[in-house]
């Protein structure tokens, strides 16, 4: 079976911790903070893979994190910047947000078909080293910032296959020797229902232009509601610009060709309406069994609801030329194939900005805890031991409104107040 949907937890790197480092050389006397800046850490991004058709590679590995990047050292030594992760996809695939299932990103977008790749992560910025924090006043910062931790999320991803024609029908219809009779594609081909059990893609080259070619397995009644197995693959056909209803005109499954066609078409809407606004055309396959009645219904039919329709035995390949060229002629008036909108914004994720400052304030047993994406890096950048760090701190906390916030949560002198373990009593 194709593997076409999958959840994943990816992480981009965090960016390397400044460092607090002081210049020692002999015979030179307060060389001063010589710290140097932390590294960028890795991006999460996708790529496209020609090569792949199917998840696969995700079954058995479903966590994916960015290297971290390097630690500022001494002497004003930047630190290194992380590799970014790459992770290829297959052409086709659908970026999720797993919850509300909105799309996020589809692979198969112009700009992304051009560049190759979708950052959808950004790693963390690097902390400054204590060279950055000397001032007049503070010749000697004891204290350098923390680097940027990396964004994470789980996505899901969903693979629609990227097809320009689809052959749908009942089981045994014959759209797998359809398939192979038209391209070099070899499924497998036998005389039970089912045989089918993973969509197949196949590049047919035609006098008026080539396309790729789907054989979807086999639908039954009731597909759009899970019975059957094409249920499973309905979604790759939601790309196809021409759909090609394949029936069985000899009747020797004992089943009426007209009534195979208009179930096909009822689970075609059921899945999606919008399926049957596009041009679709009947492939009446074996004929050589199949009697003139049958043949002068499906005309009929055909041309009450103006359809084409090909009369062909697959088998031995006849009348599957004309189908195929007839389908290559069409596809040269039709809009290219389907690409679906983002439904997310995602521009915080790949933004370099620096955290949010919104604060969040809550009491439990009098203590006051505050919470800033922000403050995370700051709390891990201070030496709570040394003065000057320690008066830094202080400042950041006014500047971004911590102590204003604790007011008007009703804080008093002598209240406990703990920032992600930092914890000490609050006085004006």
């Amino acid at each position: 079976m194709i593997f076409d949907r999958v959840t994943i937890y990816i992480k981009a790197g965090d960016g390397g911790n400044g460092c607090v480092s002081f210049h020692r050389e002999k015979y030179v006397s307060h060389g001063g903070p010589d710290g140097g800046d932390g590294g960028k850490g890795g991006d999460v991004v996708f790529t496209i893979d020609e090569g792949k058709n199917t998840l696969l590679d995700f079954k058995y590995r479903r966590k994916f994190i960015a290297q971290n990047g390097g630690a500022g050292k001494n002497g004003k030594c930047h630190g290194k910047t992380a590799d970014d992760l790459f992770i290829p996809l297959p052409p086709g695939t659908l970026i999720k947000d797993p919850e509300t299932g909105k799309i996020i990103k589809d692979m198969s977008d112009p700009d992304v078909v051009e560049s190759g790749r979708f950052v959808m992560l950004k790693g963390g910025k690097g902390g400054f080293g204590n060279i950055h924090f000397a001032t007049p006043t503070r010749q000697a910062p004891n204290f350098a910032k923390a680097g940027i931790k990396g964004k994470e999320m789980e996505i899901a991803l969903e693979l629609k296959m990227l097809a320009d024609v689809g052959l749908v029908g009942m089981p045994s219809a014959g759209k797998s020797t359809i398939l192979s009779m038209l391209s070099s594609a070899k499924p497998k081909i036998a005389d039970y229902h089912f045989t089918t059990l993973s969509p197949i893609l196949g590049v047919v080259d035609a006098k008026a232009g080539g396309f790729v070619l789907a054989d979807i397995p086999g639908l039954i009644e009731g597909a759009h509601e899970g019975l059957g197995l094409g249920h499973e693959f309905l979604r790759h056909i939601d790309r196809c610009r021409i759909l090609v209803n394949v029936v069985d005109a000899s009747g020797m499954e004992g089943r009426d060709p007209i009534d195979d066609i208009e179930t096909i078409e009822k689970e075609l809407e059921m899945y999606n309406p919008e399926l049957l606004t596009r041009p679709r055309v009947i492939a009446a396959n074996k004929i050589d069994m199949m009697s003139d009645e049958t043949k002068e219904k499906l005309i009929e039919y055909a041309k009450a609801h103006d359809l084409e329709i090909f009369f062909m035995c697959a088998g031995i390949g006849e009348g599957v030329r004309e189908l195929a060229e007839h389908i290559a002629v069409k596809l040269k008036d039709l809009p290219p194939l389907k690409i679906y909108e983002s439904e997310m914004d995602i521009s915080d994720l790949v933004s370099d900005d620096i955290p949010s400052e919104e604060i969040g304030i809550s009491v439990k047993d009098g203590t006051y805890f505050v919470e800033s994406e922000r403050l995370v890096n700051v709390v891990n950048s201070i030496n709570f031991t040394d003065r000057e760090s320690f008066a830094y701190f202080h400042k950041v906390l006014r500047n971004a409104g911590v102590f204003t916030a604790l007011e008007e949560a009703g804080i008093n002198e002598g209240d406990l107040v703990n920032i992600y373990g930092a914890e000490f009593e609050y006085y004006k």
